[in-house]
């Protein structure tokens, strides 16, 4: 029996380990890593039985640092628990620095690399996380992807053909499995809302938030439009210390909430008139759920939440956001489709391929 071992570094890697490690028990040996490069203390047991996955065996508690200091950290942690236990594949997830500094590891050590999510290109090397993708992808033996164009981008850096799986979106195994959990009515009741449509809002990219000015000027038209919709906008802690840094105050225009859980998010989600984000997973999430989004980025890893869903990039076009959250609360609303292979079965092919290697 293969031995498995999953590195994941921050919440959103747990959503797409937790498909995985489920279609493949029985079928392997599994060892969970958490390097601690987020500290989420939502991650309760309560997490863990939602998700159907153990808690990690081994949490190297990285921490916090400088992107360069992070990833030195985590590979410096990580080496000695690959030669001791040895696997026979390394799984990492996503772009987050936990998943490009294992490949690293493991690529010196002989280790075979197996990259869910893999061929996401926003062609923005500005971002921290599509220089993660780029090395993960050169290094990986197995490149397991959500869509089409991951395959595409993968063929055209010379990657082997051989070395490409197009298996569906883990993510959306997981939202369809735990999306019947949801209590849309309990959600609304704890930030307050009544029977009226919303919009959702979450925030968090450095490209939206650090800049004083680029924030202060989304806010600013968040303003505006909460006079049209209620906001509700759970604040990631990045975004509620540059806003107190910046000294702007919020006074009632929207409901500010603590960070939520993901049933309760998904609950929030599903129900929304409209979503407006600069995050990758919720673009997908939109997209499965038919739900208008509207992403304030100038580009996306994720194209085909916009060719095919129901994402409309933005960028920082304050203009163009009023129109398009105008627009998603209108009857002239973007109408997707949920893109091939997001089926809630993208787990079960991966498991079938390692199970084959």
């Amino acid at each position: 029996m293969k031995h498995i071992l999953h590195v994941v570094g921050a919440r959103p890697n747990f959503m797409k380990l937790a498909p995985v490690y489920r279609a493949l028990n029985g079928r392997a040996r599994q060892t969970i890593v958490h390097t601690g490069q987020h500290y989420d203390a939502a991650m309760s047991t309560v997490f863990f039985e939602q998700l159907g996955i153990p808690a990690p065996d081994v949490n190297l508690q990285v921490g916090s640092g400088t992107h360069a200091a992070q990833t030195a950290h985590i590979m410096l942690a990580f080496e000695p628990q690959i030669v001791a236990l040895k696997p026979d594949i390394v799984m990492v997830y996503g772009d987050v620095n936990s998943t490009m500094a294992a490949a690293l590891v493991c690529s010196k050590l002989g280790v075979k690399i197996a990259h869910v999510e893999a061929g996401l290109r926003s062609r923005d090397r500005s971002m921290p996380e599509e220089i993660n993708r780029m090395v993960t992808d050169t290094l990986a033996d197995l490149l397991f992807t959500p869509s089409a164009d991951g395959d595409a981008n993968l063929i055209a850096e010379g990657v082997s053909p051989a070395k490409i799986h197009l298996v569906g979106n883990v993510m959306i195994d997981t939202l369809m499995r735990l999306l019947p959990l949801t209590d849309t009515e309990k959600a609304r009741h704890s930030v307050g809302l009544n029977g009226h449509r919303f919009a959702l809002v979450t925030l968090h990219r450095p490209g939206t938030v650090d800049d004083t000015a680029t924030l202060v000027s989304v806010l600013d038209t968040l303003r505006q439009i909460g006079r049209n919709v209620p906001i509700v906008f759970p604040m990631h802690p990045r975004t509620r210390q540059r806003l107190t840094d910046a000294g702007y105050k919020v006074n009632g225009e929207f409901r500010l909430v603590e960070p939520l859980g993901y049933l309760e998010f998904l609950a929030l989600q599903r129900d929304a008139a409209v979503v407006i984000t600069d995050s990758g997973g919720i673009q997908e999430e939109t997209t499965y759920l038919g739900v208008p989004c509207v992403t304030v980025r100038p580009n996306t890893e994720r194209p085909v939440t916009v060719t095919i869903g129901t994402n409309v990039l933005v960028g920082h076009d304050m203009t163009r956001l009023c129109r398009e959250v105008q627009r998603a609360l209108s009857s002239d609303r973007k109408n997707g489709a949920i893109p091939p292979l997001w089926d809630g079965k993208a787990s079960d092919r991966i498991a079938d391929i390692i199970a084959e290697c």
